[in-house]
């Protein structure tokens, strides 16, 4: 079965902004923005080298129970979690968050990051009943110390309606998106990037449920928000383009898809590199659009490249390597190699076995 990778801003991490009072902070400093750097570029495992030393420098200066030693094991956790290695990234992420609930206290809006990173890691392996009290915590906690109406509020509310809405609780996702981003424009203004995220996501909630008209809307919004506030060329960009290729390829508007799809491939390329994940996540999805029109001489080399890039960036075993495989076995399928076909096939099964 074809699946269309998609890229939702869901807000799922932040980080700690002290440093360590002692000489190696600004080694500290150093390792930690590159590591950041390392994961924007989706060159996780670089990252994951840089980040370890980074937790070495905190846990040597400060101790292994500092908040700044939280900081890095969230920073290494993302890493992680970016490659689907969510068994390392779970115990880095609970170890966190013991760290920030004994040095700040339970309701401390850093214990609140924490338990968004930790639910982020269960809702991407679809433990969602593990994932809700854990965001409902988030969200209590912000909403105590922060007040109702804070940015990190509609946040954890965002986060909240994701994980209804991956599981088609339409009903419940739509009401705490409209609160998100109610917050987001009134805290940060009508044209913040924030209020694109938020357009989006509540977009994504109607395109489900087929109303294309109003998900598109909103998806337009967003682009004129992010095309002024990001300039035409930022990687929002790209996904807010990507977005509305979506909806008109669901209503078989082949023709106008194509070109967005083509434009947000061409600005992950120039802004995030050529083997960046998300150039993957375009390259799929443009493939996916010939695919449906039965263009297969165009598909399998745009196949064939995502696959590439996304064994390379995420690992052999990633779940969207088995998305890549899945869809170019299914290409094979219908051009009658059925021989290859099901050897990509066993391969991508085998990875959607692993326990993570």
């Amino acid at each position: 079965m074809k699946r269309l990778l998609t890229a939702l801003s869901l807000l799922l991490f932040t980080f700690g902004t002290g440093v360590p009072a002692c000489a190696p902070r600004n080694e500290w400093r150093e390792l930690n923005d590159e590591s950041v750097s390392l994961y924007r570029q989706g060159q996780y495992d670089r990252g994951v080298v840089v980040a370890k030393k980074a937790l070495q420098v905190a846990e040597h200066a400060v101790g292994p129970d500092d908040p700044i030693v939280a900081t890095s094991l969230n920073i290494l956790g993302l890493l992680y979690v970016a490659q689907g290695q969510y068994a390392q990234a779970e115990p880095l992420y609970k170890r966190a968050l013991a760290i920030n609930e004994k040095a700040l206290g339970p309701d401390h809006p850093t214990v609140a990051t924490g338990l968004n990173n930790l639910a982020g890691v269960y809702m991407a392996q679809g433990q969602y009943a593990e994932a809700e009290p854990l965001y409902k915590g988030a969200l209590a906690i912000r909403e105590k110390t922060l007040g109702s109406d804070h940015p990190d509020v509609g946040q954890s509310l965002n986060n909240l309606a994701f994980l209804y809405d991956d599981q088609g609780k339409y009903a419940q996702a739509e009401p705490l998106y409209k609160r998100a981003l109610a917050i987001f424009e009134k805290s940060q203004g009508p044209d913040h990037p924030t209020v694109a995220t938020g357009l989006n996501n509540l977009a994504g909630v109607y395109k489900a449920q087929g109303q294309y008209a109003e998900a598109e809307r909103l998806c337009r919004r967003a682009l004129a928000i992010d095309e002024k506030a990001l300039g035409s060329n930022h990687p929002d960009v790209a996904k807010d383009l990507n977005n509305i290729a979506e909806l008109c390829r669901a209503q078989g508007q082949y023709a106008q898809a194509e070109p967005l799809y083509k434009r947000a491939l061409v600005i992950r390329e120039n802004t995030l590199g050529s083997d960046h994940p998300d150039v993957g996540q375009s390259l799929n999805n443009l493939a996916l659009l010939y695919d449906t029109q039965e263009k297969y001489a165009e598909v399998e080399p745009l196949y064939k490249r995502a696959l590439a890039i996304n064994e390379k960036a995420l690992g052999p075993d990633h779940p969207t390597v088995a998305t890549c495989l899945e869809n170019l076995a299914a290409l094979y399928r219908m051009t009658n190699r059925a021989e290859e076909a099901e050897v990509l096939a066993k391969r991508a099964a085998a990875i959607r076995t692993i326990k993570r």
